[in-house]
């Protein structure tokens, strides 16, 4: 392309600092060094995990920065010796890396990589190819996808179908990926099962669809906002409670529902009450709890007799899918029609409008909210 080896000068929308709505400005994007390449993004959806850094929640040092890691895009040009990557290919940027080389990315134990942020920072990338007004700006999660192109390493983007619609199967950046594989990959959610999913916001509605997927033959739907049931019906749940309905702790509820309680349970909201209340929930001698949501701001805790009497209460990072590899299947998945993405998108923006995206989650009148920042 022309613009490859050049500067490109292109919009994002930049946080300048916490608590603050972010400003549409001109940013300049390096071109691509070595193990990297530039994405044309064609279309970003917001995360919580967006919003929660913007609320101050993972540090307040961390600005500059242009959020989003929710997206899908168009490689524009590589640096040297990029070997599986060219322009014009269609890709998911990945905010876990697979480098496919550590000891992590040999295991099939987990999806972690020795090369990815997770867990430590979400802006310990090693530099950023970003400028605006002459200041350094950050990228989260070493994507930044807020903006009409951005530079990532290649260990950290997943080629795709090129017949895969970009405004659609961005999801499976995060939300879907996160929730659908927390129940199949790391509750390993059981034919006849019995399961109860916390919260259902994209990642909660994509753990119910997990959990039917599996074969689970009961789904309890668990939300204070009940305008969220029938969503959540349309993606299997089965039963539905608002714990306002109820005085009593919610997993005293599910127990009397369940003669003792569920076979797994996830906590999709990123509260520690929810996740212990989560725990609870699950029968005792074999229970399974997985924790979905992301917080970083408290401990969690429990009693012992908890996990000593057979609980198991474990932790899920992007439902366990090491991204190059599985994110290419789960949107073959889509494009198959067997699994759902269009039915979790509420509404439909540009990025000039993302300051509206993120006040209709924060009011809870979205599930995800598409937003188009470049043409296909």
């Amino acid at each position: 392309m022309a613009t490859a080896g050049k500067v490109i000068r292109c919009k994002a929308a930049v946080a300048w600092e916490p608590n603050k709505p972010l400003v549409m400005e001109e940013i300049e994007v390096a071109p691509p060094q070595a193990h990297e390449v530039r994405i044309k993004i064609v279309a970003t959806a917001l995360c919580q995990t967006d919003l929660q850094h913007l609320l101050g929640n993972m540090g307040k040092d961390c600005f500059p920065v242009v959020l989003g890691h929710e997206a899908a895009g168009v490689v524009e040009s590589v640096g040297h010796a990029v070997t599986d990557l060219q322009p014009g290919d269609k890709v998911i940027p990945l905010f876990i890396s697979q480098c496919r080389e550590c000891r992590f990315c040999k295991s099939p134990k987990t999806n972690q990589c020795e090369k990815a942020w997770y867990g430590v920072d979400p802006l310990s990338v090693p530099e950023s190819r970003f400028t605006c007004k002459g200041k350094k700006v950050l990228q989260f999660t070493g994507t930044s996808t807020f903006s009409e192109y951005t530079v990532m390493n290649q260990m950290a983007v997943a080629k795709i179908d090129p017949a895969a619609p970009l405004d659609k199967v961005c999801l499976l950046g995060c939300g879907i990926c996160t929730g659908y594989g927390a129940a199949v990959n790391t509750a390993k959610v059981e034919p006849g099962s019995t399961c109860a999913v916390f919260g259902l916001g994209a990642v909660g509605l994509a753990a119910v669809m997990g959990c039917k997927a599996a074969g689970a033959k009961r789904i309890i739907a668990v939300d204070v906002n009940p305008e969220k049931f029938a969503k959540a019906e349309v993606f299997g749940a089965t039963d539905f409670v608002n714990p306002k309905d109820h005085s009593g702790p919610i997993s005293q509820v599910l127990s009397e529902m369940t003669d003792g309680g569920v076979d797994f349970s996830l906590e999709c909201v990123g509260n520690v009450g929810v996740m212990r209340s989560a725990l609870e929930s699950c029968i005792q001698g074999w229970g399974v709890s997985v924790m979905v949501g992301w917080t970083n701001t408290e401990d969690f805790s429990a009693r012992p007799v908890q996990l000593i009497g057979g609980r198991t209460w474990k932790g899920s990072a992007f439902g366990g899918f090491k991204g190059r590899d599985a994110v290419p299947q789960m949107v073959k998945a889509y494009l198959d029609k067997k699994i759902k993405v269009d039915e979790f998108i509420t509404h439909n923006l540009t990025l000039d409008q993302v300051n509206d995206a993120i006040e209709l989650m924060k009011r809870g009148k979205c599930i995800r909210t598409v937003m188009t920042v470049s043409p296909q």
